[in-house]
């Protein structure tokens, strides 16, 4: 085995260093990557559609409003709209909550494009989701009866607003836009799926007896909450897709998504409602417990809700985060898999496996001199 030009063990010449984002090794260079996805640079990608997002969650904000003011508007005593205020509360914090995230969101992604300004991008997104609280406590207090039960109403709703513009205030916009989508995603499920709860009822053998009734309804719950993660994973996993494709068309040097991101987005509307409930029970407290004074049938029923929706967010959050993990898996190759385990050592190798051959100074090999 000589050292013959052209031969097996002949010292190659150097090359030029490679710029190509998707050709180049990870670690050699800050913008290079082995697996295809965008390079690193320290700047993570934009949310694609976050103003069509913005208008679809203060949209279905607007809704909860109109059919909590119907609602209440409907009652023909102050018992029953006290009654049915306290049901319609969480409904209305959570929409306010994705509300106050997806504006926020579409006001504070232009603020990225002209550079890394985390701090001016957080005011304009609090800034963003006050303006949200404030609309929204404004229309409750000229639409609504005006009592202590209204301003419970847009004191909270107002509150839950700016907490998600705070939210929304993260550095990476993709990842507050997968939550806000697949928050409001769930939402919406949740409330298509009341159609469905009668006859699941009757499915699980819900009878004359008050256990067959116990049982069918918590079936009926962890139905509900198996069904709302899943289209909260998927959801979650379809966005920072697309937001990742999107951003590798426009601009090769934003940094890739990997799979924290995907388990945050997944985790992210559970962490909402959990959050929302955190809200109703400190903002809303005085008209949970008013409502929860009227009867005893309604302080069971007030806490029975409260555990469900504590139960609802959990389930969602688990099974949301492992349906957007199990999936962004399931697009991961063998092929990927095996160049990232290796990049360590094989990838100082000749392309056979190999050890290289040491060279001198002038690189070309010691061997054979």
């Amino acid at each position: 085995m000589s050292n013959q030009p052209g031969g097996p063990t002949a010292a190659q010449p150097d090359r030029p260093p490679t710029t190509d984002p998707v050709a180049a090794a990870p670690g050699s260079a800050p913008g290079q990557v082995a697996d295809g996805s965008a390079a690193p640079a320290g700047r993570a990608p934009r949310a694609p559609g976050a103003i069509g997002l913005a208008l679809l969650a203060a949209g279905w904000l607007a809704a909860m409003l109109w059919s909590t003011r119907e609602a209440i508007s409907s009652a023909t005593a102050g018992v029953t709209a006290i009654s049915l205020s306290a049901f319609a509360l969480p409904g209305v914090i959570s929409a306010a909550l994705v509300a106050g995230a997806a504006v926020g969101l579409a006001a504070g992604e232009p603020v990225t494009r002209r550079g890394d300004r985390a701090t001016l991008r957080f005011a304009v997104a609090v800034g963003a989701g006050l303006l949200v609280g404030l609309a929204a406590a404004l229309a409750i207090d000229l639409s609504y009866a005006g009592n202590t039960t209204t301003r419970t109403i847009a004191g909270t709703t107002a509150a839950a607003a700016v907490i998600g513009g705070a939210l929304a205030g993260a550095r990476n916009g993709a990842i507050v836009g997968a939550v806000a989508s697949a928050a409001l995603g769930t939402l919406v499920f949740v409330v298509g799926f009341s159609v469905a709860r009668d006859p699941l009822f009757n499915l699980f053998g819900a009878g004359d007896s008050q256990q067959s009734l116990v049982t069918a309804a918590s079936w009926v719950s962890r139905t509900e909450s198996l069904l709302a993660g899943l289209i909260a994973g998927f959801l979650a996993f379809g966005y920072l897709t697309w937001a990742r494709r999107r951003a590798a068309r426009q601009d090769p040097t934003v940094s890739g998504l990997r799979w924290p991101a995907y388990l945050v987005a997944g985790a992210g509307p559970g962490l909402l409602l959990l959050l929302a409930e955190v809200i109703i029970r400190v903002g809303g407290r005085s008209l949970i417990d008013l409502a929860a004074a009227l009867s005893e049938a309604d302080a069971v029923a007030q806490t029975s809700l409260g555990t469900s929706r504590v139960d609802n967010g959990i389930w969602v959050l688990f099974v949301g985060a492992l349906t957007a993990m199990i999936t962004f898996g399931r697009t991961l190759s063998p092929a990927a898999e095996e160049d990232a385990a290796g990049d360590g050592g094989a990838g100082a190798g000749a392309p056979d496996g190999s050890a290289p051959e040491p060279t001198g100074a002038d690189g070309g090999s010691k061997t054979g001199r």
